[in-house]
């Protein structure tokens, strides 16, 4: 009997075009869309005995585990981060692999949004379509301060991005981070308040762990320009709570991006980022594209495959 394999909150059924995923008979792979909201849910977290999950998506903690009594293996597409509770797989008796990921896809869409927004892309669109003409005036990005804070493999990107449009690049993060960026040539500021007070754009890209939960602050917001633009592709938590929508109606910064938020998926229509004409909001497409699902979904169905021989290797939790 094949090994059943899930992939939960698979918004889209996006993995269902996969043909790696159904060409080994040994493996039954299906998928299911938004967990909280899917009548097959339990039968087939029951049945599952491997998960392989979709970045940060599926929470799965001691009440998950309790669901899949069958489950010996969690297959994670990219790192691993706070979603999954090591301990807790660990004494249900299940393992667990990372993957791998890419910088490719998010750094793209950050670039993308900086853009859109700065350009008010999307309203100028939006606008025509209603038959109203050259509603917006942007500004262009040329000659302005980029503010990366956090200078890992997206941030060192995104940096490359800007010296192609003739924007000032500065970096703030830890110490290794600004010992890369002055190795670089880029600026490093003085301290973290004339980082957040001159950039006209700011763009986050931190890892969230304990350290940086939550510490981007609404002092740190605050000292923002009015016309500035806060970008955050990376993880809502990073910001304290409420510090983001507090600035925005305080204007300081004068504008948002966001592909992530405290709460996903986001269906409230009057959530109050998409009701604030100067937020532009996108819903966590950063690593949503064609070829990074075929190089994260290889990867960890290879792991599944790898488990279930016998080869136990890669397990994290042994």
């Amino acid at each position: 009997m094949a090994i059943q394999v899930l992939i939960p909150d698979d918004y889209q059924l996006a993995t269902q075009q996969l043909r790696f995923l159904r060409q080994n008979d040994k493996f039954h792979c299906s998928a299911l869309g938004d967990l909280r909201k899917e009548t097959q849910a339990e039968s087939a977290l029951f049945n599952a005995q491997a998960l392989i999950l979709i970045r940060e998506r599926t929470v799965v903690d001691e009440a998950f585990l309790r669901r899949t009594p069958n489950l010996k293996l969690i297959s994670q597409t990219g790192k691993l981060a706070r979603n999954v509770d090591i301990d807790a797989c660990t004494r249900a008796g299940v393992a667990v692999v990372e993957g791998v990921g890419s910088p490719v896809a998010p750094a793209e869409l950050t670039w993308l949004l900086i853009m859109a927004s700065r350009r008010k892309f999307v309203s100028s669109v939006n606008a025509m379509k209603e038959g109203r003409w050259q509603t917006e005036i942007g500004s262009a990005v040329n000659k302005q301060v980029l503010g990366i804070l956090g200078y890992g493999k997206i941030g060192k990107r995104i940096a490359r991005y800007a010296q192609a449009f003739d924007m000032q690049v500065q970096v703030w993060g830890s110490e290794r981070a600004q010992e890369e960026a002055r190795a670089a040539g880029l600026r490093v500021p003085e301290n973290r308040e004339q980082f957040f007070a001159t950039s006209d754009v700011i763009t986050v890209h931190q890892r969230l762990v304990a350290q940086t939960a939550g510490n981007i602050t609404s002092a740190d917001l605050a000292l923002m320009k009015t016309d500035a633009l806060f970008v955050n592709t990376s993880r809502a938590e990073l910001v304290a709570e409420g510090a983001l929508y507090h600035a925005l109606r305080q204007g300081r910064p004068g504008y948002a991006a966001l592909d992530v938020y405290e709460q996903e998926p986001v269906y409230d229509t009057h959530n109050p980022y998409l009701e604030m004409p100067n937020v532009l909001c996108t819903p966590h497409l950063g690593y949503v594209e064609t070829a990074s699902y075929e190089l994260y979904f290889k990867t960890a169905f290879d792991n599944v495959v790898r488990f279930f021989s016998g080869d136990t290797s890669n397990v994290i939790n042994r």
